[in-house]
């Protein structure tokens, strides 16, 4: 591990599904890797089929990551959402605004060909430490 970059993990999150972090904290900054709708305590998916469900598994799953590195999601100034299909936008939106009440992050918002496990969602997020 070296000082100036510390991968944090977290059981609130599923663990990495291949070889990378959950995050890493480097210049006062937590890089959270991308978050899908896995069960920490089962690996399984959630949701099948249903976006709002998986976004709810996906912030959950962000938070228990940034609480980890000594964030929240107050702290977050950067994410990017996933979309497997741009038409659940809405829905997932909703779920995302719920966490971010005020002063919400920048973010940028793409629909992609795939993702893991067959995910409808996933997001990452950049958030600054508390000093």
């Amino acid at each position: 591990m070296s000082p100036l970059r510390t991968p944090v993990a977290t059981d609130g999150a599923p663990r990495a599904i291949g070889p990378y972090s959950q995050a890493i904290v480097a210049g006062g900054f937590v890089f959270c890797s991308g978050q899908i709708a896995l069960d920490p305590a089962t690996g399984e998916m959630v949701g099948s089929g249903d976006v709002r469900a998986q976004a709810r598994r996906v912030m959950a799953n962000l938070e228990a990551v940034l609480a980890a590195a000594g964030a929240r999601f107050s702290d977050v100034v950067k994410t990017t959402i996933f979309l497997a299909d741009l038409a659940d936008f809405g829905a997932v939106n909703e779920i995302y605004g719920g966490c971010f009440p005020t002063e919400p992050p920048a973010r940028s918002t793409v629909q992609v060909a795939g993702l893991p496990r067959g995910a409808l969602v996933e997001i990452e997020a950049v958030a600054i430490l508390p000093r």
